[in-house]
């Protein structure tokens, strides 16, 4: 009986080993942003827009399992592949211009976790910005960081999904409605946030991160079969998360007719219809999404600047870590001198997000359609299509971005 719970157990933490890294992927890709433009979306249009989440999930999904072939494929990073090809200079150029962007957006995963903390307790948001960024620096200098950031990503993604399930049954939504909004549509003046949407989760660099996240892997465990679909798993909950939030506010605040300006509007509308409680379960949700981005947002900034100086990329470098604790320090300053990113840093992460992420994903199709590096891992020819569209897409959501920011 016990070698039987033994092997159970073994094969659970197998499979969680596996999957980590797609775990990891979502857990830094769904922050206080994100929960902020889906309830926006339910909240404004009901179901109307729930196709629109599945279709930047569906992309999303396409980019990372390119990015697990790649790391597959390759015994070098991304960023040393980008140096074979175009020069140490274009390397250089993604590593600062994420590190630029992570650093920018971080603020908003400080100042999400003080609020649901605060929101919570009682207790000043700003005391558990300090603390939740002192202990994202100290969790760095750990032994064996990448299994510490698998496990607490895990755990945070659990605490997301579990608060998120139970809050949508509390919600009791519409299965007319949830299937209606499955079918394309684009209400009046919601172009807005569908392009926010599809920008935040249909993330290039989040996908990106992935093929540092598989090799990682693959470096502390060598005997771990790794197959591209293992990052599926994290994507599709990743989805998951993003739709119940979404439905969630299409069945509380949309009938109400809430305007929402921040992700808390759904706790505070949640309270007088199912109690205290049920806040607080959201609340959760929203500290779970916060301090993942938190650490991994970091992570990604710090990552991807260290592989283009020089320092490979692995989280087992000093230079990597100093580098990610450095992006978490930038936004705890920014969050507790400002409350929140100022228009001018966000202006300033937008303007560079332009710049380097359709170079980053045309960067990604080119390789992965490289049969001398890619190998067996190729693109197949349905894949190369539907990765052209996403980048098609992606550079599309680059000129609409380019003409709101400096033409409108």
């Amino acid at each position: 009986m016990r070698n039987t719970e033994k092997n159970k157990n073994s094969k659970l933490a197998r499979v969680l080993h596996v999957i980590g890294p797609g775990i990891i992927t979502a857990a830094l890709v769904f922050g206080p942003s994100k929960m902020t433009i889906t309830t926006k979306l339910g909240a404004a249009y009901g179901y109307d827009l729930l196709w629109a989440v599945v279709a930047a999930i569906f992309f999303m999904a396409v980019f990372t399992n390119m990015s697990s072939r790649i790391a597959l494929a390759a015994d070098r990073s991304f960023l040393s592949l980008l140096k074979e090809r175009w020069g140490k200079p274009a390397a250089i150029l993604v590593g600062i211009g994420v590190f630029l962007v992570t650093a920018s957006f971080q603020a908003g995963n400080s100042t999400g976790v003080g609020i649901s903390l605060a929101e919570t307790t009682g207790i000043s948001a700003k005391v558990w910005i300090v603390l939740a960024n002192g202990i994202g620096v100290l969790l760095l200098f750990f032994k064996g960081f990448y299994k510490i950031l698998e496990k607490i990503m895990t755990l945070l993604i659990v605490i997301m999904l579990g608060s998120f399930i139970i809050t949508f049954f509390l919600a009791k939504p519409s299965v007319n409605g949830i299937a209606g909004g499955l079918v394309p549509t684009l209400p009046k003046g919601a172009l807005g946030l569908v392009i926010a949407l599809f920008a935040s989760a249909f993330s290039i660099v989040g996908a990106l991160y992935q093929s540092y996240m598989v090799q990682e892997r693959r470096r502390l465990s060598p005997d771990l079969q790794q197959k591209p679909a293992d990052s599926l798993p994290g994507i599709l909950i990743l989805g998951v998360m993003a739709s119940i939030v979404l439905i969630c506010a299409a069945s509380v605040l949309h009938p109400a007719g809430v305007v929402v300006t921040k992700a808390t509007d759904m706790s505070k509308t949640l309270e007088p219809l199912f109690g205290k409680y049920a806040a607080y379960l959201f609340l959760i949700g929203l500290f779970g999404a916060s301090f993942s981005s938190l650490i991994g947002n970091a992570s990604v900034g710090g990552t991807l600047l260290g592989d283009a100086l020089g320092y490979k990329g692995q989280l087992s470098s000093n230079a990597v870590r100093m580098l990610i604790a450095l992006v978490m320090t930038i936004g705890a300053f920014v969050a507790l001198r400002f409350d929140k990113a100022p228009l001018e840093l966000i202006v300033l992460a937008q303007s560079v997000t332009i710049l380097v992420v359709p170079f980053i994903g045309i960067a990604m199709f080119i390789i992965s359609n490289d049969r001398k590096i890619m190998g067996r891992y190729v693109n197949t020819p349905l894949t190369t299509v539907i990765a052209g569209i996403g980048l098609l897409l992606l550079l599309l959501l680059a000129v609409i971005n380019v003409k709101e920011l400096f033409f409108k």
